[in-house]
């Protein structure tokens, strides 16, 4: 009897071995085979968390959501990230190439483990602080001038008035 419970323990374990193997193996193709498209100026080795953590920095710091730049595809009733159907998403690449290059040209910048120029001087929120089209502001206003009138001549004081 104790053989037949050691050969159906060992069984369990072995097909549970074979089971979590598998299932590792089929979630790492999946991750595999999930690249993204139409990635322009971030790296293609991007992974998903990368990218949710850039589209989530740029949103924050926009004060928007992903319908700004992305477009929902009707049939699938899903966000289709890859179309570039918006105008505002080929703004962000520009963007993104601007702050890039200030940041290596300026800043010494090197590149972060996936090849993102990092950020130390600028980036998104240096400008827009939470608005998706910032204002042009002014860092110093100058006081209105007054006008350049020549002093009034000098005028003896009236004498006093005697009662």
């Amino acid at each position: 009897m104790t053989i037949k419970k050691n050969f159906v323990v060992a069984l369990g374990m072995l097909a549970s071995v074979v089971f979590i193997s598998t299932t590792a193996m089929q979630t790492e193709k999946v991750q595999d085979e999930k690249k993204f498209k139409n990635l322009k100026v971030l790296p293609k080795n991007i992974s998903e968390k990368q990218l949710d953590g850039v589209m989530d920095e740029w949103a924050a710091a926009l004060g928007v959501r992903c319908n700004f730049c992305h477009t929902r595809n009707e049939e699938t009733k899903r966000m289709d990230f890859a179309l570039d159907s918006k105008p505002e998403k080929e703004m962000a690449r520009k963007m993104y190439r601007m702050t890039a290059t200030i940041n290596k040209k300026y800043f010494d910048a090197g590149k972060d483990s996936i090849g993102r120029v990092m950020e130390l001087g600028v980036n998104c929120n240096t400008c827009h602080k939470g608005s998706s089209h910032p204002e042009l502001k002014a860092a110093y206003v100058p006081r209105a001038r007054r006008p350049q009138t020549p002093p009034p001549a000098q005028q003896p004081a009236p004498a006093p008035v005697q009662n």
